[in-house]
């Protein structure tokens, strides 16, 4: 996702990935869920359920444990496991962002409002 553009300057300079807030995370997120639903409509003729979308997003979040193992080396898998973890958190995130949407979750806010209190009650 590098060369994607800052809504918030309007000059068109294109930013790093790693700069996104969570609000332009999120929006992107639903872009590419949209997407999905796309082909899901074609291939399916319909789009997948909320439960089908906690299942995909149970998939790949275990399937980070499992590559968590093999940069511990414990865990032996095929292919770059920096590459492969890189991805798959990044789509876990993209997943939390698709099921806040369908439960009517602003995530971001969400996010700020749960670290606020947590980090609040451990500073005492």
């Amino acid at each position: 996702m590098t060369g994607i553009k800052s809504p918030d300057t309007g000059s068109g300079a294109e930013h790093d990935a790693a700069r996104l807030t969570l609000a332009d995370a999120d929006a992107t997120a639903l872009e590419v869920r949209a997407l999905y639903e796309q082909i899901e409509q074609r291939i399916l003729q319909r789009t997948w359920t909320l439960p089908e979308l906690a299942v995909g997003f149970t998939n790949d979040a275990a399937y980070v444990g499992r590559l968590v193992l093999a940069a511990e080396r414990t865990w032996d898998i095929a292919g770059d496991v920096d590459a492969e973890l890189k991805h798959k958190l990044a789509e876990c995130m993209w997943w939390l962002f698709v099921l806040a949407d369908k439960l009517d979750v602003d995530l971001p806010a969400a996010y700020a409002e749960t670290m606020q209190k947590i980090g609040g009650g451990l500073r005492g």
